[in-house]
């Protein structure tokens, strides 16, 4: 270690590394547009780069098929489809693709674990809910099954 690298020296005493401060590109899928402009401003307030926004499943689909993100915010429940189904089908595509799914149904966490999700939080809880499991992604961290928050 350098002794002039305060990074370095800091990686070495806490036994951590250096993160990219690049925001993680998100894309939200949910039908109803005012929890789209609220997740949109929350994410964005906590250093996220939200790259689109869709209003179904085959919205959403497509636009993941477009912008390529990092993590999606997606509703169990959407008006042309089911977010399990699209959760499945974007984590099948990419599973590096962290997923966080969200409902005003709390009881639908259950199901977070069934299709490759990191997590789950009810849409009342995402303000106060730790969004770090779009910033590490699928392969860091599984909480698949638990509520997030």
């Amino acid at each position: 270690m350098a002794l002039g690298s305060i990074a370095a020296l800091r990686a070495g005493d806490y036994g951590t590394v250096p993160m990219s401060f690049q925001p993680r590109r998100v894309l939200i899928i949910d039908d109803y547009a005012p929890f789209r402009a609220v997740a949109r401003e929350l994410l964005e307030r906590r250093g996220f780069a939200v790259v689109g926004e869709a209003d179904g499943a085959k919205a959403g689909l497509e636009a993941a098929e477009a912008v390529t993100p990092d993590a999606v915010v997606l509703d169990i429940r959407l008006r042309d489809g089911n977010g399990i189904d699209v959760c499945r089908r974007l984590t099948e595509a990419n599973p590096a693709l962290a997923v966080l799914l969200v409902s005003v149904y709390a009881e639908y966490g259950r199901w977070a674990g069934d299709c490759g999700a990191v997590g789950f939080v009810p849409k009342a809880r995402l303000a106060s809910a730790d969004l770090g499991v779009l910033r590490r992604g699928a392969a860091e961290q599984d909480l698949t099954g638990r509520e997030t928050g």
